[in-house]
């Protein structure tokens, strides 16, 4: 786009202002003087061209900010990064901000005129299109206005990059400072969890975990973390203090681009604004509630039957090698139960009870907070008779109390095996009594018949005596018979000899 050349008949103000400009520079502070940048034109306070690019103030490319006084050639102040510049609202400056901070600090000129032209059209559109003539209202038109006589053969290109970057900057939503940290736990398992971090998208940070580790690097520290990211985090059982409820703390500091710049001034001629430090700041996090400590807990059990009972001795340990504590360091109590079965005979140990069993009896034991792991009697009521006797022992996280349950894994349940040989146990019926031989009594004394006179043969017929027995009996007769005859004799003669 062709347009006439500005007109000098502005020229003796203009000078007459500068003479005032330069008067009040002896007064002024000492300040580094700014120095020729990056960029086309003229390196003067005034002139037909200006200048078009940055400025540089020691080693940092500065960029006007107030179209319209001349070119900062004289001692520039350095006055620091302020969010406090001119008037210039906290989106004006982070579009700013973003422009020198991303662009400006080039040595390119095509890049350093763009960026002027972006920062000039950002602070003050209307000064930036008419400050040297131009009289229409479109951007690139004032920039081919100036552009054709100080560099015509890139007046295009600066053109076609300055309206890229005004709308990339003017898209540049003002930074978020602040935010939040937040650790997750993973309920199923509370050595895992997440590290959530809310802050503006352009912030970048540095995180360390204390009582972790990011699962991505096996390292308490995470570097380069954005806003918007959740890393997965590993909190180990061992950061606990012998098995007590841990917690895990998370610190970051954070810098997030600044809606401020750096701000510098050449007294009577133009400000121009630098790169601004980043906002910095820091956040922290901690576990909502300790994490448990969990384990596996697992049964050993000796049976035996007295005194008509089931008598087990169970020892209860951690595979772990840790029994969780509670905050006040008394260990978890777990709950085990154990169902007796009756059997005939002596069963097959099997992973499962054989349907159609059903328990007879109960065990439960509950473990001593004082304790923990360790071995415990338990014993079952009255048994109800003969037969063969086994346990099975079951923990189970759903049985434990609600304050017990997190410390075992989701779904957990340890059963112990049907008919194990420690677990089985007979109970013999009662022996049938003993028959035993009572002395066979004495016969009882046959008292001596008295004599009798002999019997008719008639009547010995009549006993069933049999026939040839007779002559025996006659001869005891007789011979009975003669000794009582000797008796009678003998007797009568003593009584003839008696005096």
């Amino acid at each position: 786009m062709n347009h006439p050349p500005p007109s000098f008949r502005r020229l003796p103000a203009a000078l007459a202002l500068l003479a005032v400009l330069l008067g009040s520079l002896a007064v002024a502070p000492a300040a580094q003087a700014a120095e020729r940048g990056t960029g086309f034109g003229t390196w003067a306070p005034l002139s037909r061209t200006g200048w078009h690019g940055s400025m540089r103030v020691g080693d940092v490319h500065t960029y006007c900010i107030h179209p319209g006084l001349p070119v900062a050639t004289d001692a520039t102040t350095d006055h620091g990064t302020s969010s406090d510049v001119n008037g210039l609202s906290p989106q004006q400056l982070a579009s700013i901000n973003h422009l020198v901070t991303t662009y400006g600090q080039t040595d390119d000129p095509v890049q350093a005129a763009s960026v002027g032209w972006a920062v000039k059209a950002i602070v003050d559109r209307q000064t930036t299109l008419h400050s040297w003539g131009y009289e229409g209202d479109d951007l690139p038109g004032a920039i081919d206005w100036i552009m054709r006589r100080a560099s015509p053969e890139n007046s295009g290109a600066i053109q076609e990059r300055t309206m890229r970057y005004l709308a990339e900057a003017e898209a540049v939503p003002v930074p978020r400072v602040g935010g939040t940290l937040a650790l997750g736990t993973d309920e199923a398992d509370p050595t895992r969890g997440s590290l959530i971090v809310d802050v503006d998208p352009a912030a970048t940070g540095t995180v360390r975990l204390e009582n972790a580790v990011f699962a991505d690097t096996g390292t308490s520290v995470h570097e380069n973390v954005h806003g918007g990211e959740v890393h997965p985090i590993i909190a180990p059982a061992s950061s606990s203090d012998d098995g007590r409820p841990y917690t895990v703390h998370a610190t970051g500091s954070f810098t997030v681009p600044a809606a401020a710049v750096r701000f510098y001034s050449t007294p009577g001629q133009q400000e121009s604004a630098g790169p601004a430090d980043p906002e910095r700041f820091d956040l922290s996090a901690e576990d909502a509630t300790p994490r448990p400590v969990q384990f596996s807990p697992r049964l050993e059990t000796t049976a035996q039957v007295a005194e008509g009972r089931f008598v087990d001795e169970v020892t209860v340990s951690s595979p772990e090698g840790v029994w969780p504590r509670r905050g006040d360091g008394s260990f978890v109590p777990i709950a085990a139960t154990a169902d007796i079965y009756r059997t005939g005979a002596w069963p097959a140990e099997a992973a499962e009870v054989p349907a159609p069993l059903t328990p007879v009896s109960h065990l439960s034991l509950t473990t001593d907070p004082a304790l923990g792991a360790g071995t415990y009697t338990v014993r079952s009521a009255e048994l109800p008779g003969p037969g063969v006797y086994t346990a099975v022992w079951r923990i189970d996280r759903e049985a434990q109390d609600a304050a017990v349950s997190p410390h075992l894994p989701r779904g957990y349940v340890w059963v112990e095996r049907f008919a194990s040989p420690t677990q089985t146990e007979q109970v013999a019926p009662p022996a049938p009594p003993t028959a035993s031989t009572a002395p066979t009594p004495p016969p009882a004394e046959t008292p001596p018949l008295p004599p009798s006179a002999p019997a008719p043969l008639a009547s010995l017929a009549a006993t069933g005596t049999p026939a040839t027995a007779l002559p025996g009996a006659i001869g005891v007769m007789t011979t009975a018979g003669g000794l009582a005859a000797v008796a009678w004799a003998f007797a009568r003669r003593r009584r003839t000899l008696r005096p």
